[in-house]
């Protein structure tokens, strides 16, 4: 079965995962704008709504009922998973007391701006929602690391590779596997950023010797993964055909840092037509763990470009 987009593409239509929620900062404290758009903006203005309204004694029943609402509507603001109107933050600010100007200009502010498309708002014909709150934490991410079975990790792919990925759907139209190519080649530009997160890959060999639409793409594939590899801000790895059973014997995961302190790690579990994002400690702790023994399992670092030569001289 594939798995679409982080290390894919979408191969089925989209329904929705589950979000990410904020952790808790001092109520008081305005972020800098954070990298990431509208996704992260969202989840941001969300958590702090939710603190006041907390700090404030009020339902979440009593703060839909203020604007207009349901509580499904307040708890959808409060996760991130929607954008904000002006009118609705000023109504909430009003009810939690909140009346210093500057500080509801601030809040107020932000939420102007959460309806502000990101770049990837015109790929929007191919790019369902649940993957779009990763493409937002993707770009506002410190530390990217991801632990793939199957495919390639999509920050890591050639257009030829990602374009057979595309293809192993039979319906797929042609126009939308360009757009899904261009959707992945536009996510690589962050690795070229000044402050581009540091990725550590740990991919299992059967990736690298699998060869995806056909030997010469992925020859190719395999002298960009090098090349990759020497990058100060990539750190490779391979999980041999030797090592047997491993600790992530469940499917592939990543796990997004931020630099921002109130937003908490983000493991991001992705599906055949949906994904899941988890946030809670005990989550965090635990496939933290996992992917320390995946890093233990696999080849060293320094053994990365020996294998990747070994697999693209078999082929």
């Amino acid at each position: 079965m594939q798995r679409p987009w982080a290390g894919g593409i979408l191969t089925r239509p989209a329904v929705s995962g589950v979000p990410v929620t904020a952790a808790a900062s001092h109520a008081h404290h305005q972020p800098d704008p954070p990298r990431g758009g509208p996704t992260v903006q969202r989840i941001l203005l969300g958590a702090q709504l939710r603190r006041l309204r907390e700090a404030s004694g009020h339902s979440r029943e009593a703060a839909g009922y203020r604007i207009r609402g349901s509580e499904s509507k307040i708890s959808r603001m409060e996760l991130g998973r929607v954008g904000f109107k002006g009118r609705d933050v000023a109504d909430l600010l009003t009810l939690y007391g909140v009346q210093d100007e500057n500080r509801r200009a601030t809040l107020l502010s932000l939420a102007e701006e959460t309806n502000t498309p990101g770049w990837w708002h015109r790929y929007s014909d191919v790019l369902p929602g649940w993957f779009e709150v990763y493409v937002g934490l993707e770009e506002a991410a410190s530390r990217i690391r991801c632990y793939e079975v199957q495919f390639v990790p999509g920050l890591l792919q050639t257009e030829d590779y990602a374009r057979a990925v595309a293809r192993l759907d039979p319906d797929v139209r042609p126009d939308d596997v360009e757009q899904r190519v261009g959707l992945r080649m536009a996510r690589q530009r962050l690795l070229d950023r000044p402050d581009a997160p540091h990725l550590w890959a740990v991919v299992d060999e059967a990736v690298l010797s699998r060869p995806l639409g056909g030997r010469e793409v992925m020859r190719a594939q395999l002298r960009r993964l090098a090349e990759f590899a020497d990058l100060p801000g990539v750190t490779l790895q391979v999980v041999p055909f030797e090592c047997g059973g491993h600790a992530a014997a469940g499917g592939p995961f990543s796990i997004l840092r931020f630099a921002e302190p109130e937003l908490p790690d983000v493991v991001y579990l992705e599906q055949l037509t949906s994904a899941l994002y988890l946030d809670k400690p005990d989550d965090i702790e635990r496939y933290l763990a996992v992917m320390e023994r995946l890093c233990l399992d696999a080849e060293p670092v320094s053994a990365t470009q020996d294998v990747i030569a070994r697999i693209l001289n078999s082929l």
